[in-house]
């Protein structure tokens, strides 16, 4: 078994951190929305299962094609890194989920980061910064 090593990261801490790196920010402990340059994200957190995620809407899942469901699944193999393109609600989003309690302040600045370049990059590079894994390994 894994063992991860708490940061003490909790609702409290990550709200004075969002308020930080992020602008126009609303909500409330466990569900906060803010920009994060000029991407709206969502954070919502579940302290009692020690989950945080990260989240943007990107796109309608009706006004995509299936080229763009399987760029953003190759993608997530070797360029979207440790965020994600999922779809929930017919509704394509770019996703980074984590165990809240070993959350750092520079991890959670980094899925902030990533998300925001997934929504920024879909239908481009489809990556989530400049680090891209070499998937050529595997053809």
């Amino acid at each position: 078994m894994i063992s991860i090593q708490s940061s003490g990261m909790n609702n409290k801490r990550l709200g004075e951190l969002i308020a930080t790196i992020g602008s126009d920010v609303e909500g409330q402990p466990g569900f906060w929305q803010f920009n994060f340059g000029e991407i709206r994200l969502i954070c919502i957190t579940d302290e009692t299962h020690d989950r945080m995620r990260v989240m943007t809407p990107i796109a309608s899942v009706e006004e995509l094609g299936s080229e763009h469901i399987l760029a953003c699944m190759n993608a997530n193999f070797d360029r979207a890194l440790d965020a994600r393109y999922c779809v929930n609600n017919d509704m394509l989003w770019g996703a980074f989920i984590h165990p809240l309690g070993c959350l750092t302040d520079s991890l959670f600045h980094s899925a902030c980061s990533q998300v925001s370049d997934v929504a920024v990059n879909f239908g481009g590079s489809y990556s989530s910064g400049g680090l891209s894994f070499n998937s050529d390994i595997f053809s």
